[in-house]
């Protein structure tokens, strides 16, 4: 099968890697900068604008692509589905009008709302400033939410990022006058105590097939302090769940996204493609944070590095409408994102680093390349997230041990978060699950 992949990060790595284990795949990519893991993969590559529908339509069309499937987030907004399917090319990926799931958040929340999908939060939508500051004012704490894109780094949350109503009222008022998302509105939400996860899963228009529970780490610095970023890291335990999940709270994240793709389907929009569910689990059950409309990044290496199934097969079974249960190993995964000096409010750009893969291999670790461009065979890193290295054991800690060791062969100015999957570290977030539950 001959699969055209978008897309040029860690993520799009590690979906190329996936492809390449699929018995029978050639792969063709374009990306937006040579990421030289991908093109290694790659029987062609190329680099132009992955959001320009027309420019990657017109590329595919010229070459034997049976089935495409998009990495990020922007170019399905984009329209490239759409575009892609009108030129004869199935996709592993939603329509530009179901992709509103995460490319409009104000969309997901009235969705919920208006299909009584369990799992949503007290929210608001404004494109007023006053209305919001009401708002704000009825709520008490509470997360600000441009509505439109912001690469992960938009939301702030009263508490770590706001420390007032007054600096709530602010950064709503900033949204709306700014643009930050481009769409003309604000989310606001009741601000929700407890622990993040993260469930994906392949979904065919109809058919679901969930994927091992994640938990990424947003926020800079060891110990989850710093500001947000796109993710400096994830881990997966051995099996479906977390340390501090119950099956009923996995449960829960899997039942509300059907009925999420159960309610797209009636709104004439069927969803193929990955969905991604950010939830938190609660002393009062779990609640939708957002949906994603692709695979998560870091989440994408977590899980893809554990599929038994072929991946090829499932892209496969997604574009037709026979999506099967997927087989995933019963191993634990650490990933740990190497990022710039400076990440992510000035991050230094276009350094020359250095990946020992071989060395990395040796460990039994894996390594992806993020925000890089590969010029004259030498790797620059290109200001955000730059490789990331996982490691697979029987468990949590075992895993990390093994990430932990592979970052100390990528070298230049870059920085990790030490912490991710270490005993301390999940040791806090069960005991501050134990702790809600008791409330």
């Amino acid at each position: 099968m001959k699969i055209l992949l978008v897309g040029s990060g860690a993520r799009e790595h590690a979906i190329a890697k996936a492809i390449a284990r699929s018995h029978g795949a050639e792969l063709f990519s374009f990306m937006s900068g040579k990421n030289p893991g991908i093109a290694k993969i790659s029987k062609e590559w190329a680099v132009g604008n992955i959001c320009d529908v027309n420019a990657v339509t017109n590329w595919t069309k010229s070459r034997p692509v049976e089935l495409a499937v998009i990495g990020p987030e922007a170019p399905l907004n984009s329209g490239i589905s759409d575009s892609l399917a009108q030129a004869g090319i199935p996709c592993a990926g939603p329509s530009k009008k179901a992709a509103q799931l995460e490319c409009d958040k104000s969309f997901a929340r009235n969705l919920m709302k208006k299909h009584k999908i369990p799992g949503c939060p007290k929210f608001g939508v404004f494109s007023d400033a006053s209305e919001a500051s009401r708002f704000i004012d009825s709520l008490g704490e509470v997360v600000i939410k441009p509505a439109g894109l912001t690469g992960g780094k938009g939301v702030k949350v009263m508490g770590p990022h706001l420390k007032s109503k007054e600096e709530a009222k602010a950064y709503a008022k900033e949204v709306l006058e700014a643009k930050i998302g481009i769409l003309p509105s604000v989310v606001i939400e009741e601000k929700l105590i407890g622990q993040e996860f993260t469930l994906q899963a392949f979904v065919d228009g109809k058919n679901i097939s969930p994927m091992p529970a994640v938990q990424d780490h947003k926020l800079a610095f060891d110990g989850d302090k710093g500001p947000n970023t796109g993710g400096m890291g994830s881990y997966s335990d051995a099996g479906d769940l977390l340390p501090f999940l119950t099956q009923k709270d996995y449960g829960s994240g899997l039942e509300t996204m059907k009925k999420t793709i159960l309610a797209l389907a009636k709104e004439g929009m069927p969803y193929r493609g990955f969905l991604y569910g950010q939830f938190i689990a609660t002393k009062k059950g779990v609640s939708v944070i957002e949906f994603n409309a692709r695979l998560g990044d870091p989440e994408a290496m977590n899980v893809l590095s554990l599929l038994e199934s072929d991946f090829a097969e499932i892209l496969r079974q997604i574009t037709e409408g026979n999506l099967k249960p997927a087989r995933f190993s019963k191993k634990a995964t650490v990933c740990k994102y190497l990022v710039p000096e400076g990440y992510p409010e000035k991050p230094k750009k276009n350094e020359r680093i250095e990946v020992n893969e071989r060395e990395i291999e040796k460990l039994g670790a894996q390594f992806f390349y993020a925000s890089v461009d590969e010029r004259e065979n030498v790797i620059y890193e290109m200001g955000s997230r730059t490789v990331a290295v996982l490691g697979v054991g029987d468990s949590i800690y075992d895993a990390e041990k093994i990430a932990e060791k592979a970052t100390s062969f990528v070298s230049g100015p870059l920085f990790h978060r030490k912490d991710i999957g270490t005993k301390e570290l999940v040791a806090k977030r069960i005991g501050h699950m134990k702790e809600l539950r008791k409330i």
